[in-house]
This record gives C-alpha cells, structure tokens and sequence, in this order.
C-alpha cells in the first residue's frame, strides 16, 4: 500500500495506511473546500447514529453534524450541530478528519469528527435526523441492540469507524461518484 497521503488530506506527523483502493489511478479534481464537522457519543458498547431524513445524506445513517458556520470554529459546530439535529449536548473532542470530493458537487469536503463518551439532555428526534443506538460489538451483538448498520450508511464509514470505535486518531479521503458510488479511497491511523 502506499504511503502517500492523497491531495486534500492534512497529515502533521506520521500515519500507518489501513485501507486503500479503487477502480481509478487518480483523485477527482476540486477547487473549493468547505468545511464541515461529524459527531457521535460512543459509550458502554453502543454508538448514536442518526438517520437522515432530508437533505444531502437522505436515507442513510450517520453521526450529526452539518457546515460550519462563519465565525465558528467546528468544535462549535459540532457541538451546536448535535444540540440541533439530536437535543443533546457532549464535551466532544476531534478523533479525526475526512475528506471527500463528489464529481457532482462543486467543493470538496473538509470534515472534522468528534466523539463523546457521555452527554447531558435528553434524546430526541427532530425534522432532520431520528437518533438511534446500536451496538459496538464485533460480531454476536452484546445486547439487544441492532449491529452497526454498515449497508445504510456512506461506504466509506466501513473503513475509518473501527478506528474511531477503537479511539484511534485518523484521516481519509473518499472520492464518490454521481451515483454515489465510492471510486477511490484512503484511510490510515495517525
């Protein structure tokens, strides 16, 4: 695998490669980055994910976040994004970044991930996103929540979630096609 780290990704230090591959032998051009933020509460084998019902993302699960904001740093965002989009509030901390080019949309994807281990208020579902738990354990589920449902979310979550599960620091990027379809991918631990 190599060890180069693909156009768009920020790495400060060393990294280990993890996942690598795709159908192509370069990345999708971009011109404009914008910035958004991702974030999850993981704790006591379970993960709260958000299904998404409306907007880019429709249909599928995923942490809770959105843009960030002008004059707002993505801690910020992050954290008003989960108070938005779930009711409740988490002392996050950045566990990684992603960063993703869609050949139909005109920016690229700058996105920082934050994780919890606890949270204050109470869950909630709103116009955006019905929150849900589900178990962090590798195969037999530990309890009676459903596994983490891989087929429902971006294909890319498949590679750098164990790494945020296993509270590993990371980076990626992921180029996706019209359809949606992950074209090429890089993924490593820092």
């Amino acid at each position: 695998m190599s060890a180069s780290v693909p156009p768009g990704v920020v790495c400060e230090g060393s990294h280990t490669e993890k996942h690598s591959g795709g159908a192509v032998d370069g990345w999708l051009a971009f011109e404009k980055v914008k910035l958004y933020t991702n974030a999850f509460i993981v704790e006591e084998g379970r993960i709260l994910l958000g299904y998404k019902k409306r907007g880019f993302g429709k249909d599928l699960y995923n942490g809770f976040g959105g843009k960030v904001e002008p004059q707002e740093t993505p801690l910020e965002a992050a954290v008003r994004e989960m108070q938005e989009e779930a009711g409740i509030t988490a002392p996050l901390k950045k566990c990684g970044t992603l960063f993703f080019v869609c050949e139909d949309i005109d920016h690229a994807f700058h996105i920082d991930i934050f994780v919890a281990d606890e949270y204050t208020g109470a869950i909630i579902e709103t116009d955006e996103m019905r929150p849900g738990w589900f178990s962090t354990s590798q195969g037999a589920p530990s309890s009676e929540l459903p596994p983490i449902p891989y087929s429902r979310m971006w294909a890319d979550d498949v590679f750098w979630m164990p790494m945020l599960l296993a509270g590993k620091p990371f980076i990626g990027r992921a180029d996706f096609v019209q359809d949606g379809t992950m074209q090429k991918w890089w993924f490593a631990e820092v």
